[in-house]
């Protein structure tokens, strides 16, 4: 029951949020608010209905290793380098034009807000994510002995739940690679969390390398 319900419950609430944000074409603020809300129920009503325990205890932030976060911290300082790097690479094949107006008029990205949801999506949205990819689809199926599962399901998940963000922005052959980035990068976030049991080193990778692309967009929008 619990491995049908991690696995049914993630994949519907990927198809909802790519929904929303393909076919509805919501504003930013309709779609953060979609998934605070899955992102944050499905887990809840898991922890409490299925596992008969408390989300404080089920984070297990209590079991954090300072040697285990050095870890977590030099990965993400390695993603950080590895993304700007790849922009200014590949900058010549995106249509950087295409994004901005794309931001602004689907999502209501402007150069006057990208400075808040920036710290949104750095701090905020990282940890939601981890929440789920990590904390709740990774870390439950792992334990629940389905290691192979865990790590193909969640990494596979993470990758294509993307997709429905950056549809439009790419040729297919850098939606193509950016997919296999994404898989590539659950898996590590999966192995470091396997360490501590929670999903804070994923958490401190994910803030680093969500830094590197929020510098990306204060340059597009010609903020810095």
């Amino acid at each position: 029951m619990e491995r049908k319900f991690i696995i049914g419950s993630s994949l519907i609430a990927c198809i909802f949020l790519y929904f929303i944000e393909q076919v509805i074409s919501a504003n930013y603020a309709v779609k953060t608010f979609a998934k605070i809300l899955i992102f944050v129920f499905i887990p809840y009503i898991y922890i409490t209905y299925l596992k008969k325990g408390t989300v404080s205890k089920s984070l297990n932030f209590k079991k954090i290793d300072r040697n285990h976060m050095k870890l977590g911290i030099l990965f993400g300082f390695i993603s950080f380098a590895v993304i700007l790097s790849a922009y200014f690479i590949l900058k010549g094949s995106l249509d950087m034009e295409g994004i901005l107006n794309e931001m602004q008029a689907k999502s209501r990205i402007t150069a006057k807000n990208f400075i808040l949801i920036g710290l949104y999506i750095t701090f905020i949205n990282s940890f939601l994510e981890e929440f789920f990819f990590r904390g709740f689809i990774f870390l439950n199926l792992y334990k629940l002995n389905m290691k192979k599962t865990a790590y193909i399901y969640s990494s596979l998940l993470f990758g294509l739940y993307h997709i429905g963000i950056f549809k439009n922005w790419f040729n297919p052959y850098l939606i193509g690679l950016a997919l296999l980035g994404l898989i590539s990068v659950g898996f590590v976030f999966d192995y470091l969390d396997t360490k501590s049991e929670n999903f804070i080193n994923s958490w401190l990778v994910h803030i680093l390398a969500d830094s590197s692309i929020i510098l990306i967009g204060l340059r597009m929008f010609k903020i810095i």
